[in-house]
């Protein structure tokens, strides 16, 4: 949780404050970025203009967003500018297996493969469904943080939400019956 101090340092011309502020959200950039864009290079890229823009618009943030919020949303919409621009594609050399625990190599492996098959159906989904559960389930947003992120009516995520699960559990219904992502 980035501290009101540091971002009103960061407001007021302190540039070592900002940079440390820069440096306590880019992992949550990055985050968002990967699982929208589904793209290393992307993501990558789509962090980097998302941490610039924060740091040339720092102050046009105002306290009645959660900072965290004002974040999401810059980095959301880049995200979904560039996912407009360009046709994503998916790489099997990308997606790496890791091993988390120390469990048999079996179970590592199914993980590895569950894991493969859950990221392929969220980017099935509508740009509007993949957004909402990006936010919600890799981000750990509240509804009302998705709300405020997206500007969108409180029960429209909701909305958004109900379907994308329902759409995702079809999904992986019928992946498990034989079908293919």
């Amino acid at each position: 949780m980035v501290e009101q101090e540091l971002i009103r340092a960061a407001q007021s011309g302190d540039r070592d404050a900002l940079i440390t502020l820069l440096r306590e959200i880019e992992p949550a950039v990055y985050k968002t970025a990967y699982y929208t864009l589904n793209n290393e290079q992307d993501a990558m890229d789509a962090a980097q203009e998302a941490l610039i823009r924060i740091y040339t618009k720092i102050g046009s943030y105002e306290e009645k967003a959660q900072f965290k919020t004002w974040v999401q949303r810059i980095v959301t919409n880049i995200c979904i500018d560039k996912f407009r621009r360009v046709k994503p594609t998916v790489s099997i050399e990308e997606h790496e297996m890791v091993f988390e625990g120390h469990d048999s190599v079996e179970g590592e492996v199914m993980r590895a493969y569950t894991r493969e098959d859950i990221d392929r159906a969220i980017n099935l989904l509508p740009e509007h469904h993949r957004t909402v559960v990006i936010l919600r389930y890799v981000q750990d947003m509240s509804y009302n943080e998705i709300s405020g992120c997206l500007d969108l009516p409180l029960n429209t995520v909701k909305s958004y939400l109900f379907r994308a699960r329902s759409q995702l559990q079809q999904l992986l219904q019928d992946y498990q019956k034989g079908g293919a992502l």
